[in-house]
């Protein structure tokens, strides 16, 4: 006669939990995409404010999903910005971060003709 060895028994209740809860063995879907690329890449190294953080203030002056961002030469500011198009409550929303000071120098709902 065999022995029952004590982890396979153990496997096998914790399966037959899970399979009996209903809970799904597929894995989780991604909380947020990734972000777009960033045009204008080839200016970071005159900004003082980094990516990430000019990010953080976007979202926080205009809370939704960043859809585009861009870094370019632009008159406000310092002169140099991240431009980032926020998708919030059905619209698109322009937000613009001075990448100098990390100013918000513009929040507003893109046109009919985004830029």
């Amino acid at each position: 006669m065999s022995q029952i060895n004590p982890r396979g028994l153990a496997a096998l209740a914790v399966f037959s939990l899970v399979v009996s809860s209903g809970v799904s063995l597929r894995a989780a879907p991604a909380l947020a995409s990734p972000p777009p690329p960033l045009d204008g890449a080839a200016l970071s190294p005159l900004a003082k404010v980094d990516l990430a953080t000019a990010r953080a203030t976007a979202l926080k002056a205009r809370p939704g999903r960043i859809t585009a961002q861009e870094l370019e030469k632009e008159a406000g500011g310092s002169g140099l910005r991240y431009s980032f198009d926020i998708k919030s409550h059905g619209k698109v929303y322009e937000v613009g971060v001075d990448a100098v000071s990390g100013a918000v120098l513009e929040n507003k709902a893109e046109g009919k003709n985004p830029d």
